[in-house]
């Protein structure tokens, strides 16, 4: 029986979804929320058994607060839908916040094998958590690629971005909230063939990013 909603942004991640979705552990519901996808995203999501939301505006953060609104259950997670984490990782990080140890629960990755999380992005997100862990304390050492949290927190938490400096923002917003904060490692596998980042897959995605991070800490 699931016990929370999971809410995977997604922009052309049909053929991650075909190997994801089967293995979704049944403590989990997904929310796919498609964000302009021009494959057949949402047709793989409704026939794997997902539930399908459509976000017109674009954007990572837009995405994922039309999951977070989307949900039902008290424990909301959110995760890439691209095939490069284990949704079974995501039940410890349940627990957490489920037993009341933590209010915010994240994956840290740990990639498996070279050239998984390139070095211009690694790099960046390396910066960018020395950089909050002295300026406001930051109890993190990555940018909430995984996680999970109550629904009805998250929502009083008001996170403003709608672009990829969301899990920024979110993550400033918990620490001088006072969240209780638990980080676990997760696996960082190579995204599903036939999908490419919009983040990390070039340089010129990565710098998007910053742009974005830069907007929020500004």
């Amino acid at each position: 029986m699931a016990v929370c909603d999971l809410v995977l942004p997604c922009r052309d991640e049909a053929p991650a979804l075909e190997a994801l979705l089967p293995r979704m552990p049944p403590e989990l519901a997904v929310v796919v929320v498609d964000n302009g996808s021009v494959d057949d995203t949402a047709e793989v999501a409704r026939r794997l058994g997902a539930r399908v939301v459509h976000e017109a505006r674009p954007g990572y953060g837009a995405a994922v607060h039309a999951g977070i609104l989307a949900a039902t259950h008290d424990l909301v997670g959110v995760m890439d839908g691209d095939g490069s984490f284990d949704p079974a990782q995501l039940l410890p990080l349940v627990a957490d916040v489920e037993s009341g140890r933590a209010d915010l629960a994240i994956g840290r990755r740990r990639p498996v094998a070279r050239g998984v999380w390139p070095w211009h992005a690694r790099a960046g997100n390396a910066l960018l958590v020395a950089w909050l862990r002295r300026r406001i304390d930051l109890d993190a050492h990555d940018i909430a690629p995984m996680r999970v949290c109550r629904r009805a927190d998250l929502l009083a938490l008001d996170v403003r971005d709608r672009r990829f400096g969301y899990p920024l923002e979110l993550m400033q917003k918990a620490t001088l909230a006072g969240w209780r904060v638990s980080e676990r490692d997760v696996d960082y596998h190579p995204r599903a063939a036939g999908t490419r980042s919009k983040v990390s897959g070039s340089v010129r995605g990565t710098l998007r990013t910053a742009r974005d991070f830069w907007g929020v800490i500004s």
